[in-house]
């Protein structure tokens, strides 16, 4: 495992720096928006928006998923980092049995015809199958998933916060009380 300094110092190198972000061709345009501090600060309110919107993006969204929250996050007025770290829920071992999961859960939700087998040597059934069963019954299954999910990542991340600050709150005051 790596030491935290070379982490750090990796991460030093890989993030863009502020200046980069506001000086960059495709991004000056909008960068005085995207820089805006209430973006990158960590409130109670602003990160569950956030992780709500990286579930969403996470699950909907097939390729550019952070550029996709970071882009939604200005009009939500959510924390930034936490929807493109949330976003990471979706990889490549998690997206098959995610996927898998949806399509069950559509078929269910559609009924016993979305979930009608069809022979494996009957290309044209296949394709039927794959445009008019199977497809309908993963994107409904995806859709319920990605709001069901970022329902739970809202709300579970708001009671984390509570929690957290909860406990800053009781050590702060053991540390009074001990030193009065």
């Amino acid at each position: 495992m790596a030491a935290p300094g070379r982490l750090r110092r990796l991460a030093d190198r890989a993030i863009p720096s502020r200046e980069s972000i506001e000086t960059n061709r495709w991004l000056k345009p909008v960068a005085s928006r995207v820089m805006h501090s209430s973006l990158w600060r960590f409130t109670r309110r602003s990160v569950p928006r956030g992780v709500a919107l990286g579930m969403l993006t996470g699950i909907l969204v097939p390729m550019g998923q952070i550029p996709a929250s970071a882009f939604l996050a200005l009009p939500l007025r959510a924390n930034i980092p936490a929807a493109a770290a949330t976003t990471f829920l979706t990889n490549p071992f998690t997206t098959p049995p995610l996927w898998v999961a949806a399509y069950w859960l559509g078929s269910w939700m559609l009924g016993p015809r979305a979930a009608q087998k069809v022979l494996a040597n009957d290309a044209p059934g296949w394709l039927d199958w794959l445009l008019h069963q199977a497809g309908p019954a993963t994107l409904t299954g995806l859709v319920t998933l990605a709001v069901v999910l970022a329902v739970i990542g809202y709300f579970g991340s708001g009671l984390l916060w509570r929690w957290w600050i909860l406990r800053k709150r009781k050590r702060r005051l053991q540390l009074r009380r001990a030193g009065a």
